[in-house]
C-alpha cells in the first residue's frame, strides 16, 4: 500500500477548491499551498469573508440581485430611471452594465437562462416575478439583456411573448462587432447582427 503524499487537511482543502468553477486540480493545489504558507490572520480573514457572504448576502425581494439590504441599494435609489427595467441572467451582468455608466434604470435578475439540455425551464428562473413586476410597476421599456447565444435568445423570445401583451416596449441590446475588432475575424452571426443593427450616421 502506497503512503499518502498529501496530509488529510490539505487534501480536503484541495478537494474543496477543486469544486469551484474554473479551478482544476493543479490550481486547487496551488491555492491550498498558498493558504498553507500564508499567515494565520490571512487564512482566518478569508474564512470569515466566506462565512459572512453566506450569512449576510441574500436576494433582493424586488429585482433578485444579490444584496445585504432589502430592497437592494439600486431598487432604493430614487435617482434611477424607473421607466426602464433591464433583465439580465446573473448578478455579474449587473456589475458589467453598471461599469459602463450608460444605464441608469432598474434591473431584474433571472439567475440563469432557459436551457432544456441542462433541465432548466422557465419555472426555474425569475420570469413569473418579472411579469408580475411589469404588471404592477408599468415601466415604459423592458430591455432583455441576455447573453447573445442560443440559451439567451430562447430566454429573450420566451419573455418577450409573456410581456408584449402587457403593452410594454420590449427591446434587446444590439450585438455586433467589438470596438477595435477586424471584419475578417468576425464570425458570421456577429457580422450579420452588426449589419442588421446598423444605424444612421
Amino acid at each position: 500500500m502506497r503512503p499518502k503524499v498529501t496530509v488529510e487537511p490539505v487534501a480536503r482543502l484541495i478537494d474543496e477548491f477543486a469544486k469551484l468553477p474554473g479551478i482544476g486540480p493543479k490550481t486547487a493545489s496551488r491555492l491550498a499551498y498558498f493558504i498553507l504558507r500564508s499567515p494565520r490572520e490571512e487564512a482566518t480573514a478569508l474564512a470569515h469573508a466566506i462565512l459572512e457572504v453566506k450569512e449576510r448576502v441574500s436576494l433582493c425581494s424586488v429585482c433578485f440581485n444579490i444584496t445585504d439590504v432589502d430592497p437592494c441599494l439600486i431598487c432604493q435609489d430614487e435617482q434611477r430611471d424607473r421607466r426602464t427595467i433591464c433583465v439580465v441572467e446573473d448578478p455579474l451582468d449587473v456589475l458589467a452594465l453598471e461599469r459602463t455608466g450608460e444605464y441608469h434604470g432598474l434591473y431584474h435578475v433571472l439567475h440563469g437562462a432557459i436551457s432544456p439540455v441542462d433541465g432548466i425551464g422557465p419555472d426555474r428562473l425569475r420570469i413569473r416575478e418579472l411579469v408580475a413586476r411589469v404588471q404592477a410597476e408599468r415601466p415604459d421599456e423592458v430591455i432583455l439583456a441576455m447573453n447573445p447565444n442560443i440559451e439567451g435568445d430562447a430566454t429573450a423570445m420566451y419573455i418577450a411573448r409573456q410581456l408584449l401583451p402587457l403593452g410594454v416596449t420590449v427591446t434587446r441590446p444590439a450585438s455586433g462587432l467589438p470596438v477595435g475588432g477586424d471584419l475578417e475575424y468576425a464570425d458570421e452571426v456577429t457580422l450579420g447582427r452588426a449589419l442588421a443593427g446598423r444605424r444612421v450616421l
